[in-house]
């Protein structure tokens, strides 16, 4: 048996499916580890948890150090230790180097994290990454415009996806962000003006077995800096695109930097999360990499596009460094729901019947806003719909539909 302590922040549906695939493995004990009283477990789980331990700060590695020590002590060894959220994965890593539990270390985890530390390690190998410096103090900022020019993207140094992200267009926009500091330094980099994809990789002790991908309708930066904006996230039908079949080198190379000397190990395991800009003339550049399961519900697209539960199958491949590779029949994508007004809750959600009837069979799940819903603090929205077809344009007009015809009105 595989000894796997899982950390679930929440028990909330997300996270629970996460649970569910790690208990439903055969030969896997599962423990976890939470914010969550063990009574906050599903009921159909809990015959299958073998030991829980709550704490009060997940980021807190030597709280999560006692708590997967005293787990072992009650159980038995720790063989892995998971969790899906790009903030757990550095205290994670150290934790496993405290307990001498295989998987990613520290040091490969800060590759993946440490944005900063990423893309100089990316530009070490050669991996085309845009121009950046790491600003401490706002001369050293003021220095790198100087250098590119207007305009510039600013996030923080472990940031999460796009959030606290900002582009600066002129010097006006600088008292839009917080100065950086010693303290709190930040990402500068420049702005690419190209089209976002992602290229989602399974890695086996850091060799690539599997390779998906995605599109943003519209970037994540300008989905950021319109609040009102419904955007969608589209996986194609077809596996040999090229545009993304050329960027796969690149995203070998990338892996290969981040992983290092530790490729041939279990820290080279995983599904990571790599957004790749694609330029005009055609060449690729990398974004950011996270080494956790992709958000915006790409794990179910790619799940319901190669006909198979990718949450089953990366609970398989943590647990067990085991993947197999599934073709791609189908294309899938997710729309997300935002509206219009200054307020605070929901007022009208307009649409939702004619979206539905227009979308067909291609709807596979639909949760609309609902009137009163206080209004999203992140940039997922009220509400998203699942769509699958058969051909990737028959995806296209089922997004577009829900996108056009579902309107949502703040007040």
């Amino acid at each position: 048996m595989v000894h796997v302590v899982f950390l679930a922040p929440r028990f909330l549906e997300n996270t629970n499916r996460y649970v569910r695939a790690f208990a439903e493995l055969d030969g896997v004990t599962l423990s976890l580890v939470s914010l969550d009283p063990e009574e906050a477990i599903p009921a159909p789980l809990r015959p299958r948890i073998a030991a829980h331990y709550r704490v009060a700060d997940l980021l807190d590695s030597a709280q999560l150090t006692a708590a997967v020590r005293a787990i072992a002590g009650a159980v038995g060894r720790v063989d892995r230790l998971a969790g899906f959220l790009e903030q757990l994965q550095l205290p994670m890593a150290e934790v496993r180097d405290a307990l001498d539990i295989e998987g990613m270390t520290a040091r490969v985890a800060r590759n993946f994290r440490d944005k900063d530390r990423m893309k100089e390690v990316l530009r070490g190998h050669g991996v085309p990454v845009a121009r950046s410096v790491l600003a401490r103090s706002p001369g050293d900022l003021a220095g790198f415009i100087a250098q590119v020019g207007f305009p510039v993207i600013v996030k923080p140094q472990a940031g999460l996806g796009s959030r606290a992200t900002f582009r600066l267009e002129r010097d006006d926009d600088l008292a839009a962000v917080t100065q950086p500091s010693a303290a709190q330094p930040l990402q500068v980099e420049e702005f690419v003006r190209a089209r976002e994809h992602t290229c989602e990789t399974v890695t086996v002790r850091g060799v690539p077995v599997w390779r998906s991908g995605t599109r943003y309708f519209p970037s994540p930066l300008e989905v950021l800096e319109t609040a009102w904006v419904q955007y969608c996230v589209l996986l194609p039908r077809e596996d040999d695109d090229p545009t993304w079949t050329r960027f796969h080198p690149t995203n070998a190379a990338a892996l290969a930097a981040l992983f290092g000397d530790q490729a041939g190990t279990a820290a080279g395991t995983a599904l990571t999360h790599m957004e790749w800009f694609l330029r005009d003339d055609g060449t690729g550049l990398v974004n950011e990499v996270g080494a956790r399961p992709p958000g915006v519900h790409i794990m179910p697209l790619m799940g319901l596009a190669h006909d198979t539960d990718l949450f089953a199958d990366w609970a398989r491949l943590i647990a067990f460094d085991a993947f197999t590779a599934r073709p791609r029949r189908f294309a899938a994508g997710s729309a997300f729901f935002r509206g219009q007004g200054g307020g605070s809750r929901v007022v009208a959600v307009e649409g939702v019947e004619r979206a539905v009837a227009e979308a067909g069979d291609a709807l596979v799940e639909l949760r609309a806003p609902q009137l009163g819903q206080p209004r999203a603090e992140g940039y997922e929205g009220e509400g998203w719909a699942i769509v699958k077809h058969a051909t990737t344009d028959g995806v296209k007009r089922a997004l577009r539909v829900l996108i056009e015809a579902i309107q949502v009105r703040y007040a």
